[in-house]
């Protein structure tokens, strides 16, 4: 099951932001961290509450009887190169069905997003979760060495490589070319500017993802919606401006912000999970993409 939320301070969670958003280096993140070592709050114990833990969590396994799992591979020409990543559909389609792209956080391909992935595709999505870290080898196991390995890439040729993405599934066989894009924190990004890139793009669902500029905001032809977790300062700064962008434009475009939850709030692995606003969030995805997809 996935971690129920210790009785930690929001400072702890600040903290993990600023580390896992490389404003802190690790050395850095545990000095600061012991100063809220006390009582019955060890390191270890904080350390735990914040770290992603994948055991117990996968909600979809990936031999789940209702779905075709499987690892493609494709051409990203304008980003790295060969891209792989999961594909996954029902596994009785009998005709073509939208597709969905699922944008992982900046630390690639982790269990949490191929496990999202698969949620998409049970929901009656062929869905791709591509991995941005496949020129460097792909996801390395873990989401530290994953966050050091992704800072290594160009962000433009990352996006590029999704961009592919969406090509890719737009030829698929069982695809009926309507594809919408969800992503989280980097995926968030993502999503925002594939919608400002690509055109044809069906719907776009942002999960705490920075915002474009008003000038990119104008280029918009996607229906958004958009979550936010009420505590994320650092997000949500940036949302004043984007909304009014978003306006002026007289863009298409939802907003749900989702009190006293963090930035992270979907991802079931860690304390930052919060179960009730996750589960609002991932339906009202679902219904979204149904609505402008179907």
């Amino acid at each position: 099951m996935p971690k129920h939320k210790p009785q930690i301070p929001q400072e702890v969670y600040d903290l993990y932001d600023e580390y896992a958003h490389n404003k802190l280096d690790r050395r850095g993140f545990m000095e600061r961290l012991s100063a809220f070592a006390i009582g019955g709050l060890t390191i270890p114990a904080l350390m735990s509450s914040v770290m992603p833990d994948y055991q117990g969590t996968i909600q979809i396994p990936k031999d789940d009887p209702r779905l075709n799992v499987e690892t493609v591979s494709y051409d990203s020409p304008k980003g790295g190169g060969e891209i792989s990543g999961q594909l996954a559909m029902p596994i009785e389609t009998y005709e073509k069905v939208p597709g969905v792209i699922v944008v992982h956080e900046n630390r690639g391909l982790n269990p949490y997003i191929a496990d999202v992935g698969r949620r998409a595709a049970l929901a009656g999505f062929i869905s791709i979760s591509p991995d941005a870290l496949s020129p460097l080898g792909g996801y390395p196991g873990t989401d530290d060495e994953g966050r050091t390995m992704q800072r290594t890439r160009d962000k433009e040729e990352m996006l590029q490589d999704f961009i592919a993405a969406y090509e890719y599934l737009k030829a698929h066989p069982s695809c009926t070319g309507k594809i919408g894009v969800v992503g989280f924190c980097f995926g968030g990004w993502v999503s925002n500017m594939m919608a400002v890139r690509v055109p044809e793009l069906g719907a776009a669902v942002p999960f705490y993802g920075s915002q474009p500029t008003a000038e990119e905001t104008a280029q918009i032809e996607a229906p958004l919606m958009l979550h936010f977790g009420g505590l994320d300062k650092r997000v949500n700064a940036g949302w004043p401006d984007y909304e009014t962008a978003l306006m002026e434009n007289q863009k298409a475009y939802s907003t749900n912000f989702y009190p006293e939850v963090n930035h992270g709030f979907h991802n079931d692995s860690t304390s930052r999970f919060d179960e009730e606003a996750a589960t609002l969030a991932w339906d009202r995805t679902i219904a979204f993409f149904q609505t402008h997809l179907g």
